[in-house]
């Protein structure tokens, strides 16, 4: 256990040490003025953030993958359609309501929801619960019933733009940003290492030659429930989208006596995350999975990991990251824009290396495909698509233009290729985006995004040019990925047509003939 803790501990140093290193260097230059306080907030909780992943990747891999898993091949092999789709939409709710990411968004959008205070906050997060629980049944009977992912995949957009014509016939169209970073938030730290690993112990038990195929799908396709979700929700808003309160970014309001309440807030959102998981996990043990003591034994252990690596990694990303990010994109906005955009495809890059999730996803991605592609391969793919996303919405953010701009474009070409590649590579492609869009690209990138643009274009403007950073993270690994395998699969034609041309150039007289 303790080897096995340390190589989790070096991949999340050689995850964060890039991002740490940049926002130092950027803090000693004209560019950024960081206080004294700052800075130190920043490199302590970038020391935290380091055990935190570590923490986090040990936990998922002894307890939320395996539970994922065996709930999907145990409730399965019970062939029992109806159970299945229950427990998944039940699992599905829950895990979404209880996902600290998204906790974090409804905060910050709750006065533009319809009710008041917590009413509010709350409406939002069992909305978008909803969405994920009913489109994880779909994806479920996706895998049951050996449906075409690709399919799928272009019903739902299609209804998706469809409900955003509403949106923007109804007059609320400001809000559609927030609705498709809705769907990015909500794949965060505890839902993708169980949707996913729900996904394999499904499409595992069902077998077939399409088993690996069918287990990748399952974050896509709940990635595009909570954003039609929230987008019939925002018909019913009446909030002034022309206000939005900053002051949440100071980072005052997480050092010294407010230190100790973020802490016991963290606790009891990760408590409640992994409570409600846990909780029904047991009720499936004792009434239909009844996996031996050594195999709940390690389960304990491993929540016990993800417990602490959740709690530090939120903790620290708060303290030191949002605060830091805001000022950081405010502050280069009124220096030069120019060098902001720059600054965006940087750390883009990086950050997404310090993704907890995205290490889960690499990992299944290897193991599924037999090494077919390689973590190393995913990574740099990531980076690249995450980098070019966050400086497009930058520069959206400046010339002032429609996210749509961006979205229609980027989805008719992700779908197009899907056409193209193999369909392995689709699922892979669209789970990505899910995943490249967590918690630190919701505490870090849309802090410097709205700081950037409280700047240039003042408050006002937050909800409808700031937000959408986390949808564009979402939606430019689709077409990278993709375009890996549309590679993939036109050098395998080009080396075998240069095979086959070699065969038919032989020289017939190097033939021997034995009579």
């Amino acid at each position: 256990m303790g080897k096995a803790l340390f190589l989790k501990l070096k991949e999340s140093l050689i995850s964060v040490l890039p991002v740490t290193v940049i926002v130092l260097i950027i803090s000693f230059t004209p560019l950024v003025s960081l206080t004294a306080t700052e800075t130190w907030a920043f490199v302590i909780s970038a020391v935290l953030l380091i055990l935190g992943i570590g923490l986090f990747n040990l936990g998922a891999d002894l307890a939320m993958t395996p539970m994922g898993e065996n709930v999907g091949s145990g409730l399965t092999k019970s062939k029992k359609i109806k159970i299945l789709v229950s427990v998944c939409f039940i699992m599905g709710v829950l895990i979404t309501i209880a996902e600290p990411d998204l906790s974090v968004l409804a905060n910050q959008v709750k006065d533009i929801m319809p009710g008041d205070g917590d009413v509010s906050k709350w409406l939002l997060i069992i909305t978008v619960g909803l969405g994920v629980g009913l489109f994880l049944v779909i994806a479920v009977l996706k895998i049951v019933f050996h449906k075409d992912l690709s399919a799928l995949l272009m019903f739902f957009y299609m209804m998706l733009f469809a409900v955003c014509a509403l949106l923007a016939e109804s007059g609320k169209f400001g809000l559609l940003p927030l609705s498709f970073d809705s769907g990015g938030v909500t794949t965060g730290p505890i839902t993708v290492p169980f949707i996913m690993a729900l996904g394999v112990g499904i499409s595992s038990t069902i077998g077939g030659r399409n088993a690996n195929e069918n287990s990748f799908g399952l974050i896509a396709l709940c990635s595009v429930g909570p954003i039609i979700a929230v987008m019939i929700l925002s018909l019913t808003t009446s909030g002034n989208l022309d206000v939005y309160n900053t002051d949440i970014y100071a980072i005052e309001n997480y050092i010294g006596s407010h230190l100790g309440g973020l802490i016991f807030g963290k606790i009891g959102d990760v408590l409640l995350a992994l409570g409600l998981v846990v909780a029904f996990f047991m009720i499936l043990q004792f009434t239909v999975l009844k996996l031996p003591k050594s195999k709940l034994l390690q389960i304990a252990v491993g929540i016990l990991y993800t417990f602490l690596g959740l709690v530090i990694f939120l903790v620290a990303v708060e303290v030191g990251f949002m605060p830091i990010g805001f000022k950081i994109g405010k502050q280069i906005a009124e220096f030069s824009p120019a060098v902001l955009v720059a600054l965006g495809f940087v750390l883009g890059m990086v950050v997404v290396l310090a993704e907890p999730a995205v290490h889960v996803l690499n990992k299944q991605v290897e193991d599924v495909t037999g090494g077919g592609v390689k973590k190393i391969e995913m990574l740099i793919a990531l980076s690249i698509a995450v980098g070019i996303s966050i400086c497009l919405s930058l520069i959206r953010m400046i010339f002032k233009f429609s996210l749509l701009y961006y979205l229609i474009p980027g989805y008719l070409i992700s779908l197009g290729l899907s056409f193209f590649v193999p369909k392995i590579y689709t699922g892979i492609a669209f789970d990505s985006g899910g995943v490249a869009s967590g918690p630190l690209t919701s505490s870090f990138i849309l802090p410097l995004v709205i700081g950037a643009c409280g700047s240039v274009w003042g408050n006002e403007s937050i909800y409808s040019l700031a937000y959408g950073v986390v949808a564009m993270v979402a939606m430019t690994p689709l077409i990278t990925i993709q375009a890996l395998g549309f590679k993939a699969v036109m050098s395998k034609k080009v080396r075998d047509n240069l095979q086959l041309r070699r065969i038919l150039s032989a020289d017939d007289e190097q033939i021997i003939y034995f009579e």
